[in-house]
């Protein structure tokens, strides 16, 4: 009788049990976790690296060799897979990751631990990690690191080419390095994205090839990518900012000088009033005084009632040693400026004319 009555009770038990459940379609009621989500993000370059994971406490447990034991595959985090994504390819300690999301997995041991990119990145934990999975391990040395309660990944020495990724709990810190060829990276996306909408306007081109000329300017191959760009800039549109640029990228390569004066020579042409002072003033910072005053005195021929012309090319006067040339053009400069002008007008002229 007794085992007849326990089984009448099991069998209405199971009978109660749909009414106990969340009916279809319901919301879970949220509740704290006792490993928080969380998410650490970098940017090198182009590249965005994710880090998905949860993150569990230290909770006055031992850690090391104790909650994540030595010598055996951690899901480095709690619950699922912790997933790592790269948008682009990469290089892990030195050695090649395609692009996309990967399980990433640990081997702690006292010495050199291993950490673990799987293709498989949907499982949870490592408990069905499968070494055949793996896309790559590496091999890196842990250090000390200031106490953390929680679990957390981050990222340190970030540059537009490499940083170091690490995880950070109780007092160790496992960095691993990434490294991405940024420039090759670049070229490509403004290959495809030079064929879609940025295409139809020049300053897109000009963009790439200006990216090139200050990154990737000792790379004949990626300065004669940029002079074609260049050349498309100024086919949607001539400006003093592309054909000055085409100038430089054929002086990067020692190529057709007689070229390079005819493109300065348009770009003048077409040439803003705050473009040609700026260019002034690069020769200026140069130490290229004399071209610096040629381009001060073409851009006030252009705009003889800016005062603005007038006081560069006091400056340029100055510095080239034309004392009384500067002085004239200040006084001018100092008859057409605003009232905000006037001290340091004023200051510069007595300056000049005190030594």
């Amino acid at each position: 009788m007794k085992h007849a009555r326990q089984l009448v009770f099991v069998v209405a038990l199971l009978a109660l049990t749909p009414a106990l459940a969340a009916p279809a379609g319901a919301q879970i009621l949220p509740l704290p976790e006792a490993s928080p989500h969380a998410v650490a993000t970098g940017t090198l370059g182009l590249t965005e690296v994710t880090v998905d994971y949860h993150s569990p406490g230290v909770k006055g447990r031992k850690i090391w060799g104790g909650l994540v034991p030595w010598d055996a595959v951690w899901r480095a985090g709690a619950n699922e897979n912790t997933v790592i994504t790269f948008s682009h390819p990469v290089s892990i300690e030195g050695h090649s990751l395609p692009a996309g999301s990967y399980g990433l997995h640990m081997i702690p041991t006292e010495g050199d631990w291993t950490v673990i990119f799987s293709r498989n990145h949907g499982s949870w934990g490592s408990f069905s990690y499968d070494e055949k999975e793996d896309a790559l391990r590496v091999t890196v040395t842990p250090k000390p690191g200031s106490p953390e309660e929680w679990l957390r990944y981050g990222f340190t020495d970030l540059t537009d080419r490499s940083a170091t990724a690490y995880l950070a709990w109780e007092k160790l810190q496992v960095p691993f390095e990434i490294e991405t060829d940024t420039p090759a990276i670049v070229l490509q996306t403004a290959r495809d994205q030079l064929r879609s909408t940025p295409g139809f306007f020049w300053r897109d081109w000009f963009r790439a090839a200006n990216w090139v000329l200050q990154n990737n300017g000792d790379d004949p191959q990626a300065i004669e990518q940029a002079i074609e760009w260049a050349d498309t800039s100024i086919q949607r549109e001539a400006r003093f900012p592309n054909l000055r640029l085409k100038a430089q990228l054929l002086a990067k390569l020692d190529r057709d000088p007689e070229e390079q004066e005819s493109l300065m020579a348009r770009a003048a042409e077409v040439a803003t009033e705050p473009e040609m002072n700026a260019l002034g003033y690069q020769h200026l910072q140069a130490g290229e005084t004399e071209k610096a005053v040629e381009v001060f005195r073409a851009n006030l021929e252009r705009h003889p009632d800016s005062w603005n012309c007038h006081d560069s090319l006091a400056e340029g006067l100055a510095a080239a040693g034309r004392k009384q040339e500067a002085v004239a053009n200040y006084k001018k400069a100092l008859e057409m400026a605003p009232e905000t002008q006037t001290p340091r007008i004023e200051g510069l002229l007595e300056k000049l004319e005190a030594d």
